[in-house]
C-alpha cells in the first residue's frame, strides 16, 4: 500500500476536515488576537464572513514561517550567508541549519518544514479561493477576502520558488479522490508566471492604505505590489520589477502614495514597542498572548518571535562593579542560544558606518572592559545581531515559556530594501537609481556615493545585515560562488536547497539536480 506521508505533510496537508482552521472570536480585521476554538467541518464551514475571515488569519498564520519556530527563515539563511555563522551550542545544534551553514546539507537532514509549512498556507489559501465565492458577504468584502487569498498564496509560492525552484503547482484543494502521487513538478516559468497574473489580477481589489489598528498586517495595493516587484526581480523582468517598485517607493525620501517612508533613526526600527513604523510594507506580527508553551512550540500555535531567543548570548551576565568603579552601563541582556554570531568579515566591512551598532552587538569589548560575561557558543566571534538581540525588559510576564513568547515583530519588506530593489530593477544607473540609493545613505547621515550595481550590493548588505536577506541576494547576483565558496558553497548545486527526503516518497517529484 502506498504511502500516505505525502498527503498529510506537505501539499494536501489542509484536505480533511477539521485540520488547520479554527472558528473566530471576534468580529473585526484583527490578525493578531483571533482565537481558535477548535475544528471544523469543512464541507458547511465557510457559509459567512465571519467563517471566512477565520480561514483568512489562518492562512496568514504561515507568514510567521519567517521568524517564528526554531526552523525559521532568518536564522536559517543568515546562517547560510557570509555575514554570519550557524552558531548554536555546539557544532551539533540543529542540523539543518549546520548543514546548510557548512554546505553539507542533504536530503535527510533537509528541515521538512521550508516545504512543508509553505505548502499548508497554499493548501488554506485553495480552501478560500474555492468556498469564499458562495458564502454569505458583501462583494467587496468577498473580493478583498479573495485577493488577500491570491497575494498570501502567490508569496508562498515564491518563497517556495527561491528555496527549491523545482516544485508542484497546485491551484485547487485536493479531493479524496484525487491521484496524489502524480503531481509532477512544474516549469519554474510556468509558477511565476502564475503568481504574477494573480497579482496583479487581486491588487485592484485591495485596500491603498490601512488606517485601522485592527488591521494592521493585512495586504494592501502598496503591499502586493512591493511583493509583485520583489517576484519580477526574482523573474529578471527588471522593467516590470522598477515600475512596480516606482508606484511603492514614490519620491525617494518622501511619503510616497501609499503613505511609506523612511523612519528618521534607523535604531527605532529595533524597537520592540515601533510595530507598523511608515517604513514598514510587509510586517509579521509577534505576540506574547498565545502564552506559547514547549508543547507546541513551531505547531503554528504559538506566536512569538523566535529569532529573538536563538540569537540571544549564552550565559549572558553583568559584572557587578565596586566603587571606585562607576555603575555598569552595559545592557540588561536575556540569556539566548547563541545562533547567528556576526562573522569578522561584516564587523569590519561596517566600521565607520553609523547603522554599525544598531546592527552589531560588541560582546567582545565589553568583555574586555569587565563589564560581562558570557559563554562562548560554536563559532563564536564576540559579536551578536543587535536587531533582534532581546533585553530582560522584553521577557514576557503572560504565562508561557518566556523562550517563546517574545513580541517583537518581523519586517520583512521595508521601504529602503525596496528602494534599493528598485534601484537594482534600474540596473544601478540613471538619476533615479542615484535618488534611491542617495536617500538610503541619507537617512543614516552617510553622503552620496555614484551610483552602480557594487555600491547598491554594498548598500544592501549594510542596511539590511541580519534580515535574512544577504543568502538571496548573493544567489540573485551570481555571487555566491565568490563569497561562499570557502564555506562550500558549489555553483550548479547550492542556489536551490534539497527537497526533503519524505516528500519524495511514492511521489513522481524528482530531487534538486547533485543532491
Amino acid at each position: 500500500m502506498k504511502n500516505k506521508r505525502f498527503i498529510y505533510k506537505s501539499v494536501a496537508v489542509l484536505m480533511l476536515a477539521g485540520i488547520g482552521f479554527g472558528a473566530v472570536s471576534c468580529s473585526n480585521g484583527n490578525l493578531e488576537d483571533v482565537e481558535n476554538t477548535g475544528t471544523f467541518d469543512e464541507s458547511t464551514y465557510f457559509q459567512n464572513e465571519e467563517q471566512s475571515f477565520s480561514g483568512l488569519v489562518a492562512t496568514y498564520d504561515m507568514l510567521r514561517k519567517y521568524s517564528g519556530g526554531f526552523e525559521n527563515m532568518v536564522t536559517f539563511f543568515n546562517g547560510a550567508s557570509d555575514d554570519f555563522y550557524s552558531g548554536g551550542g555546539n557544532s551539533s545544534d540543529g542540523a539543518g541549519i549546520q548543514g546548510f551553514s557548512n554546505y553539507t546539507l542533504n536530503p535527510i537532514i533537509m528541515p521538512a518544514s521550508y516545504w512543508r509549512d509553505y505548502y499548508q498556507g497554499i493548501a488554506k489559501a485553495n480552501i478560500l479561493l474555492e468556498k469564499i465565492p458562495a458564502a454569505q458577504m458583501n462583494d467587496q468584502t468577498r473580493n478583498r477576502f479573495i485577493a488577500e487569498a491570491k497575494v498570501l498564496r502567490s508569496l508562498y509560492y515564491f518563497e517556495l520558488l527561491r528555496m527549491f525552484k523545482n516544485i508542484p503547482l497546485i491551484l485547487k484543494p485536493f479531493k479524496y479522490n484525487d491521484d496524489y502521487y502524480n503531481v509532477a513538478q512544474a516549469k519554474p516559468e510556468d509558477v511565476y508566471a502564475q503568481i504574477e497574473a494573480d497579482i496583479l489580477a487581486a491588487v485592484n481589489d485591495l485596500p491603498a492604505t490601512i488606517s485601522s489598528a485592527n488591521e494592521k498586517g493585512r495586504i494592501t495595493q502598496g503591499s502586493a505590489r512591493a511583493i509583485l516587484g520583489k517576484i519580477y526581480l526574482y523573474d529578471k523582468k527588471y522593467s516590470l520589477a522598477a515600475a512596480q517598485f516606482e508606484m511603492v517607493n514614490g519620491t525617494p525620501g518622501a511619503t510616497s502614495q501609499y503613505g511609506y517612508k523612511l523612519v528618521t533613526n534607523f535604531a527605532d526600527l529595533w524597537k520592540v514597542e515601533n510595530k507598523f513604523t511608515t517604513e514598514s510594507i510587509l510586517e509579521v506580527m509577534h505576540t506574547n498572548l498565545s502564552n506559547a508553551d514547549w508543547a507546541f512550540w513551531g505547531t503554528g500555535k504559538d506566536e512569538g518571535n523566535s529569532i529573538n531567543q536563538m540569537v540571544g548570548i549564552i550565559s549572558y551576565g553583568l559584572v557587578n562593579q565596586q566603587p571606585p568603579l562607576p555603575p555598569n552601563d552595559a545592557p540588561s541582556i536575556h540569556k539566548g542560544w547563541g545562533f547567528n554570531p556576526v562573522t569578522d568579515d561584516l564587523f569590519s566591512f561596517m566600521q565607520g558606518d553609523p547603522r554599525l551598532d544598531a546592527t552589531v552587538f560588541n560582546a567582545k569589548a565589553l568583555v574586555q572592559q569587565n563589564k560581562i560575561t558570557y559563554s562562548a557558543g560554536f563559532r563564536d566571534t564576540g559579536y551578536f545581531l543587535n536587531k533582534y538581540l532581546p533585553r530582560t525588559s522584553d521577557e514576557s510576564t503572560q504565562p508561557g515559556a518566556t523562550e517563546l513568547n517574545f513580541r517583537q515583530n518581523y519586517i520583512a519588506i521595508r521601504l529602503a530594501d525596496t528602494y534599493l530593489m528598485e534601484a537594482e530593477a534600474l540596473g544601478g544607473a540613471g538619476a533615479r537609481a542615484q535618488a534611491l540609493l542617495n536617500a538610503v545613505r541619507a537617512r543614516v547621515g552617510l553622503p552620496s556615493v555614484t551610483v552602480s550595481m557594487q555600491a547598491i550590493k554594498d548598500e544592501r548588505r549594510r542596511e539590511l545585515a541580519g534580515e535574512g536577506h544577504r543568502w538571496f541576494d548573493l544567489v540573485r547576483w551570481g555571487d555566491a560562488p565568490t563569497k561562499l565558496g570557502s564555506r562550500g558553497f558549489t555553483a550548479g548545486k547550492n542556489e536551490i536547497l534539497p527537497i526533503p527526503f519524505n516528500e519524495l516518497t511514492n511521489t513522481v517529484l524528482k530531487q534538486n539536480p547533485n543532491y
